[in-house]
């Protein structure tokens, strides 16, 4: 190959380079878009732009209070948990709650017990 040739070639890499790139990154955003909070490059926990559809919060918490004995208490705050979570462990018991970190995290800062039923 010529060397007029080869610097064309290298030109042509160079221009095609940024828009691969910028594929690469809207792919790797595509399959952090599924956690409704993304970790910010300065470590901050925030929403991200793509988030997943909402849940039916009152359909989701009733389905999991429905053997709490205090049914009325625990669906209200399943409700406040749903809302800021976007997402209710399945079933009823305390087994699941790992499933959703948020909700299996969040505390209730009166008096520092877990916040969601």
């Amino acid at each position: 190959m010529a060397p007029s040739q080869q610097l064309v070639t290298r030109r042509h890499l160079l221009l095609l380079l940024p828009p691969l790139l910028v594929l690469l990154l809207a792919s790797h955003h595509q399959a952090a878009a599924s956690d409704p909070l993304v970790t910010t490059m300065h470590g901050i926990r925030a929403r991200s732009l793509l988030q997943a559809p909402k849940l039916d919060c009152p359909k989701v918490c009733y389905g999991r209070c429905s053997n709490n004995w205090k049914n009325e208490m625990c669906n209200d705050k399943c409700n406040v948990c749903c809302k800021r979570c976007n997402c209710v462990p399945p079933g009823t018991g305390q087994d699941t709650r790992h499933i959703c970190p948020c909700y299996d995290t969040m505390i209730n800062p009166h008096n520092g017990k877990l916040k969601c039923p």
